[in-house]
């Protein structure tokens, strides 16, 4: 435990709930940062007391969970700023925090959150990772406060792995949480009705992305691929959810090959399950991923993905079953997975069935809370003990605690 002393500590069964705080940057709109507002909410209540800290700024999705749990915010007042130790360290002792998660790889909260965390004695000291290279990375620095973190969490097997060969985390102490889905909220419905509002008729094949619009999720490479879509399926719709820097470049794009009557640029929507549903297909075209929320969101409500053989992707795309999956950062393999599940007579519907249910099975937003929360207490009862938790062990936790949880079943039908 790296000279933390946690004799004291009060067993799990001898204490109220766990006050957890989860520390991040800025709260902004994006799958982490989504999952992170649902593990929040649906954490239970009797034996966890969640709270954020947002070193920097809320932003959008850390506004609305300031109005759910007690937010800090403003800690870091810069990049080198090192009396955010002692502030942040102060807050954790104040709050009687008996966890921390940091959210997000590499970066401030990563270091400082850890630092502060260590300083302040807290008992359990998480890092939750969504990312697999480039842009986002574990810095040098982060690397060597691996002796005081009890634990580094991966969202899939693959990313796991990653993690441990690529951002060298210790084998020890890397964990296996899977990504979840609010699959009631993400779910198939009047597909001809969810057209209408995005107006899009129903023998129009349509395909969407839902995505920040950063250069590593490459929307002006599926814009080219499109292209190549529309020359054998001139009506087709590519809808494009969610804003950002790359948004001039799309448009320009778009342009340049003509498509304006093909590509609905959307931008931030608060429908997006309503929109998921009256499309045909989910797109991804990322040089890099770990394990997308959306992906899975799409497959809930009953949508088939195309999407790079890269990051976790391969784990949660059946190829020919739930999806297909292509090269990456290639144009042409890109439009021909696209196109042989568009031109199928059920547009992949049958692929859709497989998806939700496969997702409902494995990856419920209630599989992925209990994995944290499982994960929190086993940490706590390990240190309480003066030991540590092995993943294999977590693994067995898990395995042994979801033995008896009835997959949610398929809500709905396709239409």
């Amino acid at each position: 435990m790296f000279g933390r002393n946690f004799k004291k500590l009060v067993p799990l069964a001898d204490r109220g709930p766990l006050r957890v705080m989860f520390i991040h940057t800025e709260v902004v709109v994006g799958g982490a940062e989504t999952l992170l507002l649902e593990i929040i909410r649906k954490m239970d209540r009797t034996r966890f007391q969640p709270e954020l800290c947002c070193l920097k700024q809320l932003a959008e999705l850390g506004e609305v969970i300031s109005q759910e749990v007690p937010t800090f915010v403003g800690l870091l007042k810069n990049k080198y700023d090192l009396g955010v130790i002692g502030r942040l360290a102060k807050l954790l002792k104040e709050r009687r925090i008996d966890a921390i998660v940091t959210v997000g790889t590499g970066g401030d909260r990563m270091f400082w959150g850890r630092l502060a965390a260590y300083r302040a004695g807290v008992p359990v000291v998480l890092s939750a990772l969504h990312a697999t290279g480039y842009p986002m990375k574990v810095e040098r620095l982060n690397q060597m406060l691996s002796p005081i973190s009890d634990g580094f969490i991966g969202c899939a097997k693959t990313h796991s792995q990653f993690l441990i060969e690529g951002e060298r985390c210790p084998a020890n102490k890397v964990f296996t949480v899977w990504n979840g889905v609010d699959v009631e909220r993400f779910r198939p419905q009047d597909k001809a009705a969810m057209r209408e509002r995005i107006g899009i008729s129903m023998d129009q094949p349509a395909v969407g992305i839902v995505a920040a619009l950063r250069p590593e999720k490459q929307h002006v490479m599926l814009i080219e691929a499109w292209s190549k879509v529309i020359q054998r399926l001139p009506d087709a719709i590519l809808v494009i959810v969610g804003d950002g820097v790359e948004r001039g470049a799309i448009e320009s794009k778009t342009r340049e090959l003509g498509l304006e009557k093909n590509v609905r640029m959307l931008g931030m929507r608060s429908d997006v399950p309503e929109v998921l549903a009256g499309l045909d297909l989910k797109v991804l075209s990322s040089k890099m991923e770990a394990n997308p929320a959306s992906t899975l969101e799409a497959n809930a409500c009953g949508l088939p993905v195309v999407a790079p053989k890269v990051g976790s992707l391969i784990d949660t795309v059946e190829h020919g079953i739930t999806g297909l999956l292509c090269k990456p950062n290639d144009i042409e393999s890109l439009a021909q997975a696209i196109l042989e599940i568009l031109t199928k007579d059920d547009r992949g519907a049958e692929m859709g069935v497989a998806a939700r249910s496969k997702v409902c099975r494995e990856f419920s937003l209630e599989v992925m809370v209990q994995g944290y929360e499982n994960l929190i207490e086993g940490v706590y009862s390990a240190a309480q003990c003066g030991d540590s938790l092995l993943p294999a062990t977590f693994d067995q936790i898990m395995e042994n605690r979801l033995s008896g949880v009835t997959a949610i079943p398929p809500v709905g039908s396709l239409n």
